[in-house]
């Protein structure tokens, strides 16, 4: 039996405001529980919020490069709810008047297909705090430090059917927030958080009944609870049962789902205006000023990478997708002076590292300018792609940079010709056996039986040897022979 997967996502983007929503507090991230909460994050008696003009605009910058309706009068309302972490028992946010429209994000998928997802709105909204349940035997305990946080929370439409439509428009939107400077992104603290909206249907019916799982938080994590909650809907339905609207938490370790509480709709929450802020006016010279100042977005970016670097699409592609992996690249780029060499080390050697060592490049322990100084003894022949490998370890590791640990580990490549050619010579001498294979063997099957001789010469120069005159000399003294 056919089944179709129907996505929509509900994002929360932290902005990177230095103060909160409505109060002074700051938003610095690390900070001792319960430190950066204020009177006013608190809601005591006596206190009114401050609109951050910051947050509005940055809101609007997201619109802006969604090419999305932004609204001209924006309006906060209260969702009331009570739960341990909301001191307030209440949260200012945005229902019918959202700060940003209708607008779009175009995907690009792994077979080169291209599809178009719908926002639906997004609006500003605050944080809640954080509950804690470690080290509080049987109690919880709650830190309001993110109480009062900005958010920019960008709803979509159930555009997606598939995992990897999720992940790629999530990805896309990463790139469109941190390429703009509204969010650092790092999601591992909670500054972008996934909710999944999930349903399953046989071709041509309604859409069926949807599950919401809550606070995913890495591209990883939203692909592996999509397939299981999928797969969970599938079971249930074959096997006589019915799905339930419900909120759905996913345990990264153990791989599961579990039911949270039933999911609430709009009016469960009691929504209001809310009586503490007045309507926020934008006028079109505010918008424009707004528009004019927009930085690169990815998919420009993509575009002149492939013109500037003349790299190809799909590595154009990885390098501009994350604003923080572009200007490492080009950084290196700067001052290796080699696009695709550059682009190779970052897409492989370190990518692979930082997957490991589940690090964002922002955090990588190997900054561009020594991947660049690692680049620059490989175009000039002071080390061959094998002897870069060791460098590359050596700089991860903190031995320092790629010339110090040359010296320190004799890596320099032996490209004298007079030395490499004394070393071929001695293998052939050694080799009689072998090259009279060469010279009796068939013009087709000669080029195979290169890696003996190269493997020889390479032992003998402690791999130091530079590979490409290794072949060029030994290749001439063979055929020299026949």
């Amino acid at each position: 039996m056919s089944w179709e997967t129907v996505i929509g996502l509900e994002v929360h983007a932290q902005l990177a405001t230095k103060s909160k929503l409505f109060s002074g507090s700051s938003t610095a991230f690390g900070a001792e529980p319960n430190t950066q909460a204020s009177a006013l994050d608190l809601a005591m008696p006596g206190t009114l919020p401050v609109p951050n003009e910051k947050a509005f605009r940055y809101a609007i910058m997201f619109g802006l490069a969604i090419d999305a309706e932004i609204a001209r009068t924006s309006v906060f309302d209260r969702k009331n709810y009570f739960y341990p972490d909301l001191p307030k028992a209440y949260q200012t946010t945005q229902l019918d008047k959202p700060i940003v429209g209708p607008g779009h994000i175009e995907i690009e998928l792994s077979d080169g297909a291209k599809k178009t997802i719908r926002i639906h709105h997004a609006h500003l909204e605050e944080d809640a705090g954080k509950s804690l349940h470690e080290n509080f035997h049987g109690m919880s305990g709650i830190d309001l430090n993110r109480a009062g946080t900005p958010l920019v929370e960008i709803v979509s439409e159930p555009d997606m059917s598939s995992s990897e439509e999720a992940v790629a428009f999530a990805k896309k939107l990463h790139g469109i927030i941190t390429s703009l400077g509204i969010c650092d992104g790092e999601m591992s603290q909670g500054s972008m958080r996934f909710d999944v909206n999930i349903s399953v249907r046989k071709p041509g019916e309604e859409l069926g009944t949807r599950t919401e799982t809550k606070n995913l938080n890495s591209f990883r994590f939203m692909e592996d609870a999509i397939k299981l909650e999928v797969e969970r809907q599938i079971d249930l339905i074959e096997d006589g049962g019915r799905v339930i609207q419900e909120t759905r938490l996913y345990d990264a370790d153990a791989k599961e789902s579990r039911s949270m509480r039933s999911k609430e709709e709009a009016n469960d929450y009691r929504y209001f205006p809310c009586p503490d802020l007045l309507p926020v006016v934008f006028d079109d010279d505010y918008i424009e000023s707004i528009r004019k100042e927009l930085p690169e977005l990815p998919d420009a970016r993509r575009d002149r990478f492939i013109a500037q670097y003349d790299l190809s699409s799909y590595d154009a592609d990885i390098l501009s997708a994350d604003a923080n992996m572009a200007q490492y690249f080009e950084t290196a780029v700067k001052n290796s002076g080699d696009a695709k060499l550059t682009a190779n080390w970052i897409m492989g050697e370190l990518s692979a590292r930082l997957n490991t060592a589940d690090l964002s490049i922002k955090h990588s322990p190997l900054s561009a300018g020594l991947l660049a100084g690692m680049i620059v003894r490989i175009v000039d022949k002071t080390i061959s792609s094998k002897m870069a490998k060791q460098v590359f370890d050596g700089m991860w590791n903190g031995d320092g940079d790629a010339d110090s640990i040359i010296e320190a580990q004799g890596l320099k490549q032996v490209s004298d010709s007079g030395a490499i050619e004394a070393m071929v010579d001695k293998v052939i001498a050694d080799s009689e056996k072998q090259v009279g294979s060469f010279r009796n063997a068939d013009e087709s099957k000669r080029p195979k039986m290169l890696g003996y001789f190269v493997g020889q010469i390479m032992k003998a120069s402690k791999g130091q040897a530079n590979p490409q005159q290794v072949n060029e000399i030994l290749l001439k003294k063979l055929n020299d022979l026949l």
